[in-house]
């Protein structure tokens, strides 16, 4: 099995469309843990809609171009997602592999790390809290001290609705 992260953002009705990806998600993969969510401010783009940001820390048998096209994909099609050219607008739902075990890659279709990672808070923060010793593969660079690095104090834990979500994997959705 290998041990991948999952970054989970939306702004478009979040609590029902983090919640309903995580569900979908847990069906295909074992969700071992999920980050604190946070709302955060939408990156350049101020008029819009918070975002509900986590990442999730997952388990799975699939290659990591599969993962993404044939799982994270389809379940943001089938929450209505729907890709355009604007880069940041808002959206439904944003599943994105941001790392899988200690792979890098860098194709067309996938890069692995996630490049952001070391300049978006709302990566490097809940990654930190899952995998903090974690080393960035292809870097000299320990998650926990991206993390540090990085400006934090804009995003709002959601811990009540953190907790919801835990519960709810707790629970035990079944692997698909």
């Amino acid at each position: 099995m290998a041990r991948a992260f999952v970054a989970i953002g939306s702004n478009i009705e979040p609590e029902e469309n983090v919640r309903w990806a995580i569900r979908r998600l847990a069906e295909k993969v074992r969700v071992v843990a999920v980050s604190t969510v946070y709302r955060t401010k939408p990156f350049s783009r101020p008029e819009q809609d918070d975002f509900y940001n986590c990442v999730l820390e997952i388990e799975t048998d699939a290659p990591p171009i599969r993962l993404k096209l044939q799982t994270l994909c389809e379940i943001e099609t089938q929450l209505g997602r729907t890709r355009g050219e604007d880069k940041f607008a808002p959206r439904i739902i944003d599943l994105d592999l941001i790392l899988y075990d200690d792979l890098v890659i860098d194709t067309a279709d996938l890069t692995l790390p996630d490049p952001e990672i070391v300049s978006r808070p709302f990566l490097a923060g809940p990654l930190s809290e899952l995998a903090p010793d974690l080393v960035i593969p292809g870097s000299a660079a320990r998650v926990s001290d991206v993390a540090r690095r990085l400006s934090l104090s804009d995003m709002v834990p959601l811990t009540s609705y953190t907790e919801q979500l835990r519960r709810d994997i707790a629970h035990g959705y079944p692997e698909g």
